[in-house]
């Protein structure tokens, strides 16, 4: 599965969850995005709201709140391109159907939240755009999210279209206690659905670094310039340039430790494979004309000569010549 230019079969695809952290401040958003890309980020994120469509007019706080952090269309374009030009992937979260459509020409793929992970009218939005989708599964248990997957996969279905699919394990707890983790879920995903990832919102950086070691392809994680910079709740949650740039390191090095799971000889355990095997030898010293025999035998390292289980090949047979204790026996010695 691609996003953009990224395979992320070769490699972990690491997102700077950038969400509201910028409280509607253009400068700031521009100033995330560069450093989040100095801090090894594959793809910022942010969210595209349009408030009226997400919560009932009652809800007059959040209402503004919501209108103080909105960017427009316009200004989504500029974020797109401070993206671009920084060499990293830009991404934006529709919270709406009328973002879709904003956001179609500005990214490669489209993220679901957990709270719309039950919302099929957005789901079927985001799948006809022949896009990737990364799909939270906060809030929902297994059931629900096999529900939700068929929604998209169906719609594809119908248009004749396999963009690919994530699911992201999610606890949509802020901050999510390490005892309500549940890293081990990410394994269940998997048994559903091949490619998933983890979108954290522990403290710390432990939780994705961990993430990576139980099959997440896609590491999402809340970023920010200062986690005081405001009362903002995700400011508190989310890693800051100097921590994010540890949780990159970490996980690059997760991902050469884990390599890709095929059982093999490696090349550094190529010269330890002589001298740590064995070989078949003389138990004692025996002389030309003896006739082979189990008690003849003995398995000595290193392993230059005949590996242990070629025993059939030498017994019954007689000796040419006369070998000593330790001597390697090998078919040439045995008539």
């Amino acid at each position: 599965m691609k996003i953009g230019g990224h395979d992320i079969g070769r490699r972990v695809f690491i997102i700077a969850e950038i969400g509201n952290n910028h409280e509607g401040d253009l400068d700031i958003a521009k100033e995330m995005i560069r450093l989040a890309a100095d801090s090894g980020a594959d793809a910022v994120k942010f969210q595209t709201i349009v408030p009226e469509q997400l919560v009932a007019p009652s809800e007059k706080e959040r209402l503004a709140l919501l209108n103080r952090f909105r960017f427009t269309p316009e200004q989504f374009e500029q974020l797109s391109d401070t993206t671009r030009a920084s060499g990293v992937i830009f991404l934006s979260t529709p919270f709406d159907i009328t973002s879709v459509g904003k956001l179609d020409s500005l990214v490669p793929a489209f993220k679901i939240s957990s709270g719309d992970n039950n919302f099929p009218a957005l789901l079927i939005a985001v799948a006809a755009t022949g896009k990737p989708v990364l799909l939270s599964s906060g809030m929902t248990d297994i059931n629900e999210i096999v529900r939700t997957k068929k929604i998209v996969e169906l719609e594809w279905r119908k248009r004749g279209l396999a963009p690919g699919l994530a699911l992201l394990h999610c606890v949509s707890a802020y901050p999510t206690p390490d005892s309500q983790a549940n890293l081990l879920a990410i394994r269940t995903l998997r048994g559903v659905h091949e490619i998933v990832g983890y979108s954290d919102h522990t403290l710390g950086i432990e939780a994705a670094v961990l993430s990576v070691a139980l099959g997440a392809r896609i590491v999402e994680k809340h970023f920010t310039i200062s986690k005081k910079c405001s009362e903002f709740r995700d400011h508190q949650l989310s890693a800051d340039p100097a921590e994010f740039k540890t949780l990159v390191q970490r996980i690059r090095a997760a991902e050469t430790l884990i390599g890709d799971g095929r059982k093999m000889i490696m090349e550094g355990e190529r010269a330890t494979s002589e001298a740590a095997r064995r070989s078949i030898a003389a138990a004692s010293d025996l002389a030309a004309g003896h006739v082979i025999n189990l008690e003849d035998i003995t398995w000595l390292r290193p392993a230059d000569g005949l590996p242990p289980g070629s025993e059939g090949e030498l017994l019954g047979r007689r000796l040419k010549r006369n070998v000593g204790y330790g001597d390697r026996l090998t078919v040439d010695l045995v008539r």
